[in-house]
């Protein structure tokens, strides 16, 4: 399969795939459909608060991804479904740096889970962008290339 389709396929399997997985992880039914909104509100808070440098967006919406995942349905969910996403990208080098973006967001989602733990999805995500953008000046989070 050419990369292009490759990836038009990746896209449009993406919540089959990360619900799948957050079942297999035992999230059940209810945990799966909310890890797939955290995932959602995630690109969409990462696209209004980070975008205009490229790679930053992307990176920043994986650390807020993983990291309230991980703070709201534990780690082996958040790696299960973080997995899931990244199994047959086309782009194995933005692979790799999702990889440790989610990496930094799980580590960061864990040792914060009590404060990211309540309160609404939006005001959890809002607060890790700010983290995530600190994060991306200071290089703990990464794009394909440096920046």
């Amino acid at each position: 399969m050419a990369a292009p389709l490759r990836t038009a396929f990746h896209a449009a399997t993406g919540v089959p795939r990360l619900v799948a997985a957050a079942l297999r992880a035992g999230a059940g039914p209810v945990g799966a459909a909310r890890v797939v909104a955290i995932s959602g509100a995630a690109a969409s808070v990462a696209a209004r608060r980070a975008r205009g440098e490229r790679g930053r967006q992307n990176a920043v919406r994986h650390f807020v991804w993983q990291a309230l995942v991980t703070a709201r349905h534990g780690v082996a969910v958040a790696r299960t479904v973080a997995e899931a996403q990244e199994t047959g990208t086309a782009n194995a080098a933005d692979s790799r740096a999702d990889r440790h973006n989610n990496a930094v967001g799980q580590e960061y989602g864990a040792a914060h889970a009590e404060a990211l733990g309540t309160g609404s999805v939006s005001e959890a995500l809002e607060s890790l962008a700010g983290v995530a953008l600190e994060k991306w000046a200071a290089d703990e989070l990464i794009w394909v290339r440096p920046h």
